[in-house]
Order: C-alpha cells, then sequence, then structure tokens
C-alpha cells in the first residue's frame, strides 16, 4: 500500500510551506511594487535593480558562512536563529525612509533569510524518503503560488492604501506568528548529529565544497534562479508600460497565475516520483524556452491574453523547481547535508544577484515608462535554461548511482501503512 503521512508530517509539511511563503512574499513583494518604490525614492532601474541584487548577494554570503555550522545544531534551533532574523529585516524594509536605509534593510533580510530555505530543504531531506520527496517538495514550494494568489494581491492593496512599505510591515506580523508556532510545536530535528564529525565549521566547509561528486549539483543550481532574478525585478514595469496593462489589473493577473500554479505544483511533484525528476525537469526546461522568448517579446497586450501566457509560463518553471529540489536533495550524504543545502542556496543567491546586476544594465527605462532591452533578456534566460537540463543529467546519473550501490541513506520516515 501506498504511505500515507502522519498528522505530524502534514503538519511540518504546511508550516514549512508557510515559512516558505513568508519568505518568497518579502522577495516577490518588491517586483509588483518597483513602480511605486521607483516613483517615490525617485531611483533609476539599475538602483533599483541593486537593491534586488543586494538582497541576493546578501543570501549567497550567509549560507556560505553558515555552511560550516549547518550540521552541527539541532535543525529547529537553527531554523528559528535565522526566521527571528528575517523577521527583524523585514521590519527594517517596512520603515526604511528613503534608498539607502532601503538598500541597507534588504541586505539585512537577505543575509538572514538566504539560510532559511536550505534549511528546510534539508529538514525534508532529514524525514521523508526519495519515493515522496517530490510530492513533499511539490506541496512546500506551492508557498510561490500561494504568495501570488494571497500574499501579492493583499501586499498590491496595502501598498495603494498605506504605501509601499505596508506590505512589509504586514510579512513581518504574520513571519512573527509563525516563528512562535515554530518554536511551540516543532520538534527538535537532531538525527543528522548521530554523523557528526569532529571537524571544524570551516573544514566542514571546505570539505564539502571540494567533494567531486557535489560539483555537478552545485553547478546546476547556479543557473537555476536566473530566469526569475532577471524577469521578475522589472516584470511588472514591463506589464504596465510595455504590455499597456493597468496597473490596477496587476494583482489580477498575479492571483489567477498563483492559483494555476498551486494546483500544478502537486501534481508535479506526484508526478515527478512517479516518472521520474530528470524527465520532468527537461519537460519544463523546453516547455518555458519558447514561452519566456515570446513573453519578453510582446507589445500592447489583451488582458486575458497575459494571464494565459503567464499561468502556461509558471507551469513550466514549477515543474523545474519541484523536481530539480527533490533531485538536488538526493545528491549530499546525511552528514555533509546542511552544508551542501545551504552552499547550494549561497550559490543560486549570488549567481542570481549577478542574474539581476545585469538585467540591470541591460533593460532601460524610457521617460515614459517603456522599458527597452527585455527581449534581450528572454535570449540569455533561454540559453541559460538550456545549459540547466545538460547539467541537472549529470545530477540525475550521480543520483542514480548512488541508489543502485546503495550510496543513498534513508531518510527517516513516520509513515503508516494504509
Amino acid at each position: 500500500m501506498k504511505p500515507v503521512f502522519t498528522k505530524y508530517q502534514i503538519f511540518l509539511i504546511v508550516l514549512l510551506a508557510f515559512l516558505q511563503f513568508t519568505i518568497v512574499l518579502d522577495f516577490m513583494i518588491l517586483s509588483p511594487m518597483g513602480v511605486l518604490v521607483m516613483k517615490e525614492l525617485k531611483i533609476a532601474t539599475n538602483q533599483f535593480g541593486l537593491v534586488v541584487s543586494a538582497y541576493a548577494f546578501s543570501a549567497g554570503l550567509s549560507g556560505i558562512l553558515a555552511a560550516g555550522f549547518a550540521d552541527r545544531f539541532d535543525r529547529k534551533k537553527f531554523l528559528l536563529f535565522f526566521y527571528t532574523g528575517f523577521v527583524a529585516g523585514t521590519v527594517l524594509c517596512g520603515i526604511a525612509p528613503d534608498y539607502d536605509s532601503l538598500l541597507i534593510a534588504r541586505i539585512i533580510t537577505g543575509f538572514f533569510a538566504g539560510v532559511i530555505s536550505s534549511i528546510s530543504f534539508a529538514i525534508i531531506a532529514d524525514l521523508f524518503p526519495m519515493e515522496v520527496r517530490g510530492r513533499v517538495m511539490g506541496l512546500v514550494m506551492t508557498a510561490f503560488a500561494a504568495s501570488q494568489v494571497v500574499g501579492l494581491p493583499i501586499g498590491m492593496y496595502f501598498s495603494t492604501v498605506w504605501g509601499w512599505r505596508a506590505p512589509f510591515l504586514m510579512i513581518a506580523g504574520i513571519s512573527g506568528l509563525s516563528g512562535i508556532i515554530a518554536l511551540i510545536y516543532v520538534k527538535p530535528i537532531i538525527g543528522h548529529l548521530s554523523q557528526k564529525t569532529d571537524k571544524h565549521p570551516f573544514a566542514h566547509l571546505l570539505s564539502t565544497l571540494g567533494k567531486g561528486k557535489y560539483l555537478p549539483g552545485f553547478a546546476a543550481t547556479m543557473l537555476l534562479p536566473t530566469g526569475g532574478y532577471m524577469l521578475m525585478p522589472f516584470g511588472s514595469a514591463f506589464t504596465v508600460h510595455n504590455m499597456g496593462i493597468a496597473l490596477e489589473s496587476l494583482p489580477l493577473i498575479y492571483m489567477i497565475t498563483g492559483i494555476s500554479s498551486i494546483i500544478v505544483g502537486p501534481i508535479m511533484g506526484r508526478i515527478s516520483d512517479a516518472v521520474g525528476k530528470y524527465p520532468v525537469f527537461t519537460a519544463g526546461s523546453l516547455a518555458a524556452i519558447p514561452i519566456v522568448i515570446f513573453y519578453t517579446h510582446l507589445g500592447v497586450t489583451p488582458l486575458w491574453f497575459v494571464i494565459v501566457v503567464n499561468c502556461v509560463l509558471f507551469a513550466a518553471i514549477t515543474s523545474r523547481i519541484v523536481s530539480a529540489s527533490a533531485l538536488n536533495s538526493a545528491v549530499p550524504e546525511v552528514q555533509d547535508r546542511g552544508a551542501y543545502m545551504a552552499i547550494s542556496s549561497s550559490m543560486q543567491q549570488v549567481s542570481g544577484g549577478v542574474a539581476s546586476a545585469i538585467a540591470g544594465m541591460i533593460v532601460v527605462q524610457t521617460e515614459s515608462g517603456y522599458l527597452t532591452g527585455y527581449a534581450n533578456l528572454g535570449f540569455v534566460v533561454a540559453t541559460t535554461t538550456l545549459i540547466t537540463v545538460i547539467m541537472m543529467y549529470k545530477v540525475d546519473r550521480l543520483v542514480k548511482g548512488k541508489s543502485q550501490t546503495g550510496g543513498q541513506p534513508a531518510a527517516s520516515p513516520q509513515f503508516s501503512e494504509n
């Protein structure tokens, strides 16, 4: 019979998904508010791109610094420490009076937020076996879609009524409550400590970085966030000024696209468990390439068509994220899992920061608001997407090799048979 999740596992999946929801929303909320932020703070596209990339660079740095310690502590305590810092940084974003203050606040927020996803993925790998990890990742990844369905429309409403700073205070409030719930109800996660080495944290970092079998995974994950970091920062401005969509219609676009992604995420998770993570990743990638190129070349477009294109594009992106996350989680050994996830997250953040900064130099906003150069981003994203297909093939071969030789350590499942 198929395994079923226990009540505690269901609670843990929901909680991790909600923590991801707050992290993703904190990052994503800046994109649709880009028009408002650039106007109120009187900043250019390259400065706004720096705000986004500074968050990413800071998150990347924290991932590297935390990697050596990630496997030495109870994952619950490690998670709560960084989540508390994330909440504090988000509050600072909500009270930032000018561009410099916002930039500093985003650096602080990114520093703490950058480690949270890697800790969450390490927890999933600790507690769930590979056979069901795709569906778990699919459920947790609904946080991305939920941030669009619930978070972005509400955030946009708050920004319209009370200004662009209000959504950050909203995020800080709900994040604080979810952190308290985690503190009270999440059990200690210490199974990995039984295999802890006596290496110094810095030595553990270097050891994990230096393992040749991990390099394909590191290389692949570096390019995965390129599309989001290049396209999203200027997505709202492109939609409004290039496609001719009213600013008031943005919440509707995000909401419908998010609903479709919420449906697609768990489905893709189940499919990846059934037919394989890499085939799903490849299919999603090859589908995304022509859609991205088409999307970035659009001019004035009807609202309904913009919604359709966004839904199809995000379905492809969701399939890539879910399958890649599940596949990548099987690469490290138990004693390296936290460090590996932290390093991978760090590399993603840094490469994403570079991508965002490059996008800010490629895209130029004219006096009328129209963006030039956005189409060029489509070609760059398509190229990096194709390269990741090749890189993830090597990761897939590594994981299959470990499985055949018995090298993939078992998780600590708490399943009951139906």
